[in-house]
């Protein structure tokens, strides 16, 4: 059976102007201090990626070059995205370019500065120090980890350090970026191992 010539039209048109093109990839995502909202409020931040401005939370700390474990800062510098986690039983997974897992109850990540695995993945039960990837504050429901003190691995110079969901009102984080859940789902699909986080 032949095809009408509306049919032939619209492949022809198809053709000549192609699919729907996938969102432009962000080679670099940048975090900065916004100004208080109000005197006597935490800061908030901002993050510009491409022609967006969104809100952020960045660390109770601050931003700081000389970052320690446990001062609440983000640390100032570019940081590549390695890989993240995402709750399967909460939120469907997005496509993205950057590596994603659904997260088990066994997923952690050690913030013990005494222990060989200090700022690595660990499996849960732990006995130092960590943190507990599948949370029950939906913090964790998309998080993405940055290469912060990875290579090489200094003790005691900061750790677990996400990009991750925000908390209702934009509360600080004990040093990671933080955005709404729906604005990170938005940015997945354009982020990969090549995109940077700068924080200012």
């Amino acid at each position: 059976m032949r095809s009408s010539p509306t049919c032939r039209k619209f492949a022809a048109s198809k053709r000549k102007f192609g699919a729907p093109s996938a969102p432009a990839a962000l080679s670099r995502l940048v975090a900065t201090t916004a100004a208080r909202p109000s005197p006597g409020a935490p800061p908030r931040g901002l993050l510009r990626a491409g022609a967006l401005t969104l809100p952020c939370a960045l660390g109770a700390g601050g931003v700081r070059r000389a970052k320690r474990e446990g001062d609440g800062a983000s640390p100032a510098g570019s940081w590549r995205l390695l890989s993240g986690y995402f709750r399967a039983d909460r939120l469907a997974r997005v496509p993205t370019p950057l590596p994603m897992r659904a997260t088990g109850a066994r997923d952690g990540w050690c913030d013990d500065p005494s222990s060989a695995l200090y700022n690595r993945p660990v499996s849960l039960p732990f006995a130092g120090s960590r943190e507990e990837m599948r949370r029950d504050d939906g913090l964790y429901d998309l998080v993405v980890a940055l290469d912060y003190n990875m290579a090489p691995r200094r003790k005691g110079r900061g750790s677990a350090i996400f990009l991750h969901c925000a908390r209702e009102g934009f509360s600080p984080t004990r040093g990671c970026v933080a955005l709404r859940r729906e604005d990170l789902r938005r940015l997945l699909p354009r982020l990969s191992p090549r995109t940077t986080l700068v924080i200012l």
